[in-house]
């Protein structure tokens, strides 16, 4: 749903991510109801190391479904650090904390030169609720 007072995804952010999405850099996690996307995140891939830059929820805990179903599977193919951001009562909720900058840079420094699988970015499904 399109919001009355505006949104940070402009025009030239969604052909930067599009663009990024092509050269293999950022991601999407998406969780679907049959037909529907329901709700997920996006964010740009850095080796062993993926920054979250944004997540959506049309129906109760789809955001929080998206996170904790990718984080199991990035970190058993070798992820080491999911970025998300802002630490608020939602990330702190799924486990975040929050780390000084020094040693984030750091990380970022180490981690983006980890290669993940080379499948791990291929399109697949991660889970399907046994209903």
């Amino acid at each position: 749903s399109h919001r009355d007072e505006g949104t940070w995804i402009t025009h030239g952010i969604v052909q930067a991510y599009h663009q990024l999405h092509e050269l293999g850099h950022a991601h999407s996690i998406e969780v679907w109801d049959e037909d529907r996307l329901v709700g997920g995140m996006y964010g740009v891939a850095q080796g062993a190391l993926f920054c979250g830059e944004s997540m959506f929820s049309r129906r109760i805990n789809a955001s929080k479904t998206a996170l904790l179903v990718f984080c199991d599977e990035f970190l058993r193919q070798g992820g080491k650090l999911i970025d998300c951001q802002v630490l608020n009562n939602h990330t702190s909720s799924l486990g975040a904390v929050e780390i000084p900058r020094r040693d984030y840079l750091l990380q970022l420094a180490e981690l983006r030169a980890v290669p993940l699988p080379s499948h791990f970015w291929v399109p697949r499904t991660l889970f399907l609720s046994p209903e």
